[in-house]
């Protein structure tokens, strides 16, 4: 019949502030008297004896003595329950696992052992041995039997628990890693989940990811992620730092995706010859495993600082790791061939350079719609006309394909020349209205429309006429001294869209200074499940919300007024008469490791000049320094920061020329100052966001200067 420990009656609690028996930090032998075990020395011999053999077994093991089951256990026992040890030693199992000893196949099975004497085993089973009783990822064989003293009586239940062949967690972790990659859009994307597997997966020191540049150079680039290097949730969002590398680039990722063999160095010195830092020269062991993509060439490649064998399952599973990785990889490379091709094609239909007038201050901003593959029909346009007023326009052509680009394109061209010769917007609508008639019937179809926005802006008699053919009525914000800044739609009589019987129709309405025009898509402001009122009235409330008129900060706005998701291409275009002239200046920044201390003395020295404050300076600085090094660094080109002051705000841009040959989202996320410099934009300025342009990215923030 089941006993007390070796029929030794047990102290009535713990000792407060015991340490834990064992051999590594388990406990030693004049130690056991500070648990309900009391001294080893009072035990029965048969349990002394089973002790030994627990606390001397490399497997992780547990005895459950008496009838509270309390436990002992060994070092390998005592890594599985975590931080449920040292307290667990000498107390009762149902004590410990609590909030899991009731559950089927947990503590049922050791009071069954107890009670019966039968044995029991179990040879695929998730544990709850882990924090809060959650289940191990890690598969286990349990075997659980009874423990007899010297009289053949049964004292207790040993306990056996083993990690079986890591092939079953390895297998799930491969399953998942799959999932992930299947998600993954953009090489970067695939880099983030490759490198956080490799790294997590092999339990490696360093793990990089390696593929062709995709151009005409045959150079290589290549990310890496290190051991304990502190990644953060904002920095896992950001584009990884890239390396490059020339084509004849020694390292062995480069060597084994242009042989399509893989390597593996046992020990040794791999990366003597190629290291970047010290973090290449500690490894000693390496392998390098081609993604055998057909139409990428890359490597995945894990290392140790110290030696490894690398046996025939980690090679198998890295071969699969590698092929799953090239995949994506592809499917990466064509997204991002895709994208870009149709990005390039939108925005080489749109200004690359908005006019810049005394008074007036303008900017505009596309997004593509979530496909983000096919180019799509929205446009905007501003330019000054022959009486000197200014014309601005925004469109929306049916369609999201490269006709419907190249459609939009003809309308905005044919827009702008009936405006040069004929300003008034009612006749430039009639006008375009027969052109997009006569598209419609030379290609045989009658879906082919346009709702169009289109108004000029008389600066010196303060006010603006408007057409509008199907188009959301603009949205005006006024700012006058006497009272907060509010917004209002602007009744414009709507119409039909062009190509479907436009009937031409205008309207006048005030301009004066301070107050800003704001046009914009419907993919602004419409939303699946969601009224169009809805996403009107966020809209007209973020922008009277916003901390200045400033026509950039107000399309930053405008962009994410709506939360969720849109399907539609999102084009917005707003024009601000400003209360005084502002002074601005630009520089032209080398790439070149010395550009950030340039731009920094630069700026400090033209704000000075201008009298601005100094905690603006300050601030001003450190922001542009931050952008300037960003543009640099993933760019890898010359940038050009601009800065305009007004008396309400400093604005700062920075501006790459970086190739859009490859996928650009509109991000406010794409800081490369690994976290930092995302907390400093956010923190220092009082508005800022990310524009794409036609031939690369803007990065802007505005900071509100404090009245003289």
């Amino acid at each position: 019949m089941p006993g007390t420990v070796g029929r030794v009656p047990t102290p009535a609690g713990p000792v407060p502030g015991a340490r834990a028996p064992g051999t590594a930090g388990v406990g030693g032998p004049d130690e056991w008297h500070g648990t309900r075990l009391g001294p080893r020395e009072s035990w029965d011999v048969a349990v002394r004896a089973a002790v030994e053999i627990v606390l001397a077994s490399p497997a992780p093991m547990a005895l459950h003595l008496g009838d509270e089951l309390l436990l002992i256990y060994n070092d390998a026992y005592a890594e599985l329950i975590g931080d449920r040890h040292p307290r667990a030693v000498g107390q009762p199992a149902a004590e410990v696992f609590a909030e899991v000893w009731q559950t089927s196949g947990v503590g049922d099975v050791v009071e069954h052992t107890y009670r019966t004497g039968e044995p029991y085993l179990e040879r695929q089973v998730a544990l709850p041995l882990g924090p809060a009783g959650e289940l191990d990822q890690a598969v286990y064989l349990r075997a659980c039997s009874a423990v007899r003293d010297s009289r053949g009586d049964i004292c207790g239940v040993l306990s056996v628990v083993a990690e079986t062949s890591p092939a079953t967690r390895q297998l799930q972790e491969l399953s998942e890693f799959a999932a992930a990659l299947s998600g993954t859009l953009t090489l970067d994307d695939v880099a983030r989940v490759a490198l956080r597997y490799a790294l997590t997966a092999f339990d490696a020191d360093r793990v990089t990811f390696t593929v062709d540049d995709g151009g005409s150079t045959g150079g290589w680039r290549m990310v890496r992620r290190i051991r304990g290097e502190l990644v953060d949730e904002a920095d896992e969002r950001l584009p990884p730092l890239w390396r490059r590398g020339p084509a004849d680039w020694a390292a062995p990722a480069v060597r084994s995706a242009g042989s399509g063999r893989a390597s593996y160095t046992d020990d040794g010195q791999p990366l003597r010859d190629v290291a970047a830092d010290r973090h290449d020269e500690k490894i000693r062991a390496l392998a390098a495993v081609p993604l055998r993509a057909s139409a990428v060439r890359g490597a995945l490649t894990v290392g140790y600082r110290s030696a490894h064998a690398w046996s025939a399952p980690e090679r198998a599973l890295l071969s699969a790791s590698a092929e799953l990785v090239g995949q994506a990889a592809e499917r990466a490379r064509r997204f991002e061939t895709q994208h870009g091709t149709a990005q390039l094609l939108q925005r080489s239909m749109l200004p690359e350079n908005l006019p810049g007038l005394p008074r007036l201050r303008i900017a505009a901003r596309y997004d593509p719609g979530v496909d983000g593959n096919a180019a799509g029909g929205d446009f905007y346009d501003a330019f000054v006309l022959p009486t000197g007023e200014l014309g601005v326009v925004l469109g929306d052509v049916a369609g999201h394909d490269v006709q419907a680009a190249a459609r939009m394109g003809q309308v905005r061209a044919a827009l702008r020349a009936l405006a040069l010769n004929d300003p008034r917007p009612d006749h430039v609508l009639a006008g375009l209205d027969h052109l997009v008639s006569s598209l419609g019937a030379e290609a045989g179809t009658y879906e082919l429309f346009a709702t169009v926005v289109f108004g000029v802006i008389d600066v010196d008699r303060e006010r603006v006429t408007l057409a509008s053919a199907g188009h959301p009525a603009p949205l005006i914000r006024r700012c006058s001294s006497a009272g907060e800044p509010r917004a209002e739609y602007l009744q414009v009589p709507a119409g039909a869209p062009l190509g479907v019987g436009y009937r031409p129709a205008t309207s006048t309405v005030a301009f004066p200074p301070g107050d800003t025009l704001l046009l914009f898509s419907d993919g602004v402001v419409e939303r699946r499940r969601q009224g169009l009122s809805h996403g009107l009235a966020r809209l007209a409330e973020s922008v009277a919300a916003a901390h200045s008129g400033d026509p950039r900060a107000l399309c930053a706005a405008a962009t994410a007024a709506v939360p969720g998701a849109t399907e539609d291409d999102v084009a917005v275009l707003a024009v601000e008469y400003a209360l005084r002239p502002s002074r601005s200046a630009r520089m032209e920044v080398p790439a070149e490791p010395t550009a950030p201390s340039r731009v920094r003395h630069w700026l400090t020295a033209q704000l000075t000049e201008w009298r601005v404050a100094e905690s603006v300076i300050g601030a001003a600085v450190l922001c542009t320094s931050e952008l300037t090094t960003n543009a640099l660094l993933h760019a890898g080109t010359a940038a050009r920061v601009e800065i305009d002051l007004s008396p309400e705000r400093l604005l700062v841009s920075v501006a790459d020329s970086g190739s859009r040959g490859t996928v650009t989202r509109a991000r406010t996320d794409t800081l490369s100052s690994r976290g930092r410099g995302l907390g400093l934009i956010e923190e220092l300025s009082d508005a800022w966001g990310t524009d794409p342009t036609v031939r690369g990215s803007t990065v802007w923030f505005e900071i509100l200067t404090p009245p003289e």
